[in-house]
């Protein structure tokens, strides 16, 4: 039987390693990770004998093709920033990059899985201590990067253009005015209050002072490889969005339901905001203030609820039932249930509820009780 020809993706990696180190390196075993530019391969040669993890750029095709030129370089520079530079063991080493080539090799964290896989077939109860591992990994990444800022924008830009001021107010900043339109749309225009306080969190998100922090761009539970049985050993992947922005802005997460949940249940009553927290005050004793804390937070997640609105016109053509309406109105509850919490901008806080009002008397469909733990467990995947 004739052999398997190796794939020409394969082939440019090998050379990119057999440059990088100045010895002949084979690729093999080569398994494409679908749906995802990513595959894991075994090299040999060069005094190496591992399996090793492959990301590319794709193809400049469709509106979902992440093939935008900046994905490549940020992640390499973000990846060498944290293991290299500051020595952490937060998230895979590079072993090469060729942006030429459009290749980076990284470290395979196998048998690592995955969490949000974990959470959808079992629930977030049997992995507790998986998720305390997530928030965790949160703050400790914002705590080892806090006030280093010029020193990866150094190795950043050594790589390529980049804009800082973008990468600090989020790169999904210019949905949040389009959210504001559709609520405006919706009937639930703001007021001057609102819009006040609404360019206050602008504000405070792209000026965040001493919680300015590296962030993967990303902070979901499937970007949060742990070992399915054992350790709660836990590192961060897919720095393809990384960039310095508010440390908060990654704390979201745990309180707002992120694209893949209708639910993501209370963090203070699990526990998962003090893991968060705390990881955090390490690097950035601010984050112990809870004025400070709580003001960050609220524009964070109030910013995410707003931002998520961009979705409406999409979300009220589709089928009575969809989840992804029951989505939308939880998250603005949740993001404003946190605010609440905090005591923070609390004019943009009810201008939120009253969007989530009109919208559960628009779609019937949507008119649940969230708070709900049995019909609505914490970590329950969006369907």
């Amino acid at each position: 039987m004739p052999a398997t020809p190796t794939p020409p993706r394969a082939l440019a990696v090998q050379k990119v390693l057999t440059e990088h180190y100045s010895a002949p390196v084979a690729v093999g075993d080569w398994q494409q990770l679908e749906p995802w530019a990513v595959a894991r391969f075994r090299m040999e040669g060069a005094g190496v004998a591992r399996t090793a993890i492959a990301k590319w750029v794709r193809p400049a095709a469709g509106r979902t093709a992440r093939s935008d030129p900046w994905r490549l370089p940020s992640e390499c520079a973000a990846l060498r920033f944290l293991g290299e530079d500051l020595g952490t063991h937060l998230a895979p080493r590079v072993i090469a990059c060729d942006l030429a080539a459009g290749l980076l090799v990284l470290e395979d964290l196998a048998p690592r899985v995955a969490l949000d896989g974990l959470l959808g077939r079992d629930g977030a109860a049997a992995h507790a201590k998986r998720l305390t591992a997530f928030a965790r990994a949160l703050g400790q990444l914002g705590a080892a990067t806090a006030g280093r800022a010029d020193a990866y924008y150094v190795r950043r830009a050594a790589l390529g253009p980049v804009n800082r001021e973008a990468e600090a107010a989020g790169r999904l900043a210019p949905c949040r005015e389009e959210g504001v339109r559709q609520a405006a749309a919706l009937g639930v225009p703001p007021g001057g209050r609102v819009l006040t306080e609404l360019a206050e969190t602008v504000t405070e998100l792209s000026e965040p002072g001493p919680f300015m922090v590296l962030s993967n761009g990303d902070a979901e539970a499937n970007n949060l490889l742990v070992h399915a049985d054992g350790p709660a050993d836990a590192r961060l992947i897919d720095f393809e969005a990384a960039g310095f922005t508010h440390a908060l802005a990654d704390a979201v997460c745990l309180y707002v339901p992120g694209p893949g949940w209708l639910s993501v249940g209370d963090p203070v009553a699990s526990g998962l905001a003090d893991q968060h927290r705390h990881a955090l005050a390490r690097g950035i004793p601010q984050a112990e203030d809870d004025r400070l804390f709580g003001r960050g937070l609220s524009a964070a997640c109030l910013s995410w609820a707003v931002i998520r609105l961009q979705r409406f016109p999409a979300l009220d053509a589709r089928v009575r039932g969809d989840n992804s309406r029951l989505q939308l109105v939880a998250t603005l509850e949740a993001a404003a249930r946190t605010a609440l919490g905090c005591g923070s901008l609390p004019h943009l806080t009810g201008w939120v509820c009253r969007i989530a009002a009109m919208l559960r008397s628009r779609w019937p469909d949507a008119d649940q009780d969230f708070t709900d733990q049995t019909r609505f467990p914490p970590y329950r995947p969006r369907g």
